[in-house]
């Protein structure tokens, strides 16, 4: 039986470089000002509907909520296999925090039809919150399976899940739809296709020097382009708040009631150290003074 997905997909800053200039004064993430990825746990999550899509058939969706550059993770999912892609770009949704984000997302859902699963990373390495996929999921009154592992059994309207837990696994059964959220050990994501990411590249210098070969079409015009694109399946749709028939006061900053006060910049550096005795007396006189500096509770 074929079934149709849908992954949610987040541009993340790259928290290995995070400065002291990684926050607004409105308390948003400056995202001018750090470089971005592709949210991990995220291309776990594409990479488990891409084998629902390769094992039973069907179609894989990728959306993704932000500026125009998140564009860039929706053409790595096309590489990696996607089959639809669409962008939720608009003023009206900056600065939204997980309410205002998933209450945008499920919108967007239901503007692409009926679905039978909806996959997203467990949490985004930016905001470490894990609420997005589970609060999508309430919006959308859908049932919703956390910690996914892998998909154990996939028959007809009931899917059987196993979640990773802190101590164990735990084996879920649920009917469709529903929404997953999965975990970083879930697989092992597929490499980008050399041969689309290359057709990608060479559409868009012939874009821009509107000559490389004979054989190419010439692209006068940026809308050329996207409909040589979107006749190969690289065209990325750009969804407005109007497009997916959003209340604006659900949205942006309008719409969210939490805020982030303040980002500290912490750097960690060995200043001197001190020798423990192999003692019941050095180790209690550690674990003490960890306590004391809040280093463990």
């Amino acid at each position: 039986m074929p079934y149709k997905s849908v992954v949610l997909v987040k541009q993340v800053p790259d928290t290995k470089n995070i400065t002291g200039e990684a926050m607004t004064p409105e308390g948003t993430i400056n995202r001018a000002a750090l470089p971005t990825v592709f949210n991990p746990e995220d291309l776990n999550a594409l990479e488990m509907a891409l084998q629902v899509r390769d094992r039973d058939g069907g179609e894989v969706a990728v959306l993704t909520m932000g500026p125009p550059s998140a564009a860039d993770i929706l053409r790595e999912s096309l590489f990696r296999g996607a089959d639809r892609v669409f962008l939720l770009s608009d003023r009206k949704f900056a600065g939204a925090d997980t309410l205002a984000t998933s209450y945008a997302l499920a919108c967007a859902i239901r503007k692409l039809g009926e679905v039978d699963l909806v996959f997203a990373g467990r949490q985004a390495i930016d905001g470490d919150t894990a609420q997005v996929g589970p609060q999508t999921a309430e919006k959308l009154g859908m049932p919703q399976i956390t910690y996914a592992e892998s998909i154990v059994k996939l028959d007809g309207r009931s899917v059987i899940v196993q979640r990773a837990l802190d101590h164990g696994t735990e084996m879920v059964r649920c009917t469709l739809p529903c929404l997953l959220t999965v975990v970083s050990s879930a697989n092992d994501p597929r490499p980008a296709s050399v041969r689309r990411r290359i057709e990608y590249k060479l559409a868009a210098t012939k874009a821009e020097q509107k000559a490389l070969l004979a054989k190419w079409p010439s692209f006068g015009t940026e809308q050329a382009l996207d409909a040589y694109l979107a006749d190969r399946g690289l065209a990325i749709p750009v969804w407005s708040a109007a497009d997916i028939g959003a209340e604006e006061a659900k949205l942006g900053m309008a719409g969210s009631p939490t805020q982030v006060h303040k980002i500290n910049f912490v750097v960690l550096e060995s200043a001197d150290t001190k020798e423990i005795q192999p003692t019941p007396e050095g180790i209690a006189g550690l674990v003490q003074e960890l306590v004391r500096e809040y280093i463990v509770g």
